[in-house]
């Protein structure tokens, strides 16, 4: 489990869309709501600029949260952000609360080693597609992974990594395979180089050197 991210946050009281319109634009400040287990939902508001710093940790979309509001900690996850259509801004975060004894369903980033190291790509002349960059998974909170790693090193031409295919940590699983196997997606796979493979390439070498028909007749 990752380093746990802190977010401060207050109670807020003035509510309505007129109140948080000018939340926003007299304020600096961004709307948001805590929701979930045996509680009902507390309006909150935070800081631009904290939000903003917390943001640029990429486990704060993924992690449990340790959500101080008015001093006062306890465990949270990001469960929406809203963001201006326009200028990208954040206008609205929702929060939901975590039980230690409760399962969560989160997407996760996925990272891929070996990139530069790929047989596919070294030797065999191809290129990684990316089909997936993150997961659902399922797990307690005290085993919510940060990322999931996905090993390409020895990946070959025309292979491809499935999520079948991944390494998880203990108590975690993906959502998707509980579906059924036909949700089994692949992850990553190297593509051919364009023009085809090296022995497509010598095939047409061969046919090429070959001597045509009108020659073999010409040549009688």
């Amino acid at each position: 489990m990752a380093n746990t991210i802190t977010v401060r946050a207050e109670f807020r009281a003035d509510l309505g869309k007129a109140a948080t319109r000018r939340l926003r634009r007299f304020t600096g400040k961004v709307p948001g709501i805590l929701y979930g287990g045996d509680r009902g939902p507390q309006p909150l508001s935070l800081e631009q600029r904290d939000l903003a710093r917390v943001m640029q940790d990429e486990a704060f979309f993924s992690q449990v949260l340790e959500l101080k509001v008015d001093d006062v900690g306890q465990q949270a996850v990001l469960r929406d952000l809203q963001r201006h259509p326009a200028n990208d801004k954040v206008i609205h975060v929702d929060f939901m609360r975590v039980r230690d004894d409760a399962p969560l369903s989160m997407r996760v980033p996925l990272h891929f080693l070996g990139e530069d190291h790929c047989v596919g790509v070294r030797q065999g002349g191809g290129s990684l597609s990316h089909n997936l960059i993150e997961v659902e998974i399922s797990s307690l909170p005290a085993d919510l992974p940060e990322y999931i790693d996905v090993d390409v090193t020895d990946l070959d031409v025309g292979g491809s990594v499935h999520l079948s295919d991944i390494t998880l940590p203990p108590g975690v699983t993906l959502v998707a395979l509980t579906q059924g196997q036909d949700h089994d997606l692949p992850v990553v796979s190297v593509i051919p180089p364009r023009g085809g493979s090296g022995d497509d390439e010598e095939e047409m070498e061969e046919v090429a050197e070959e001597p045509s028909d009108e020659e073999d007749s010409e040549e009688d």
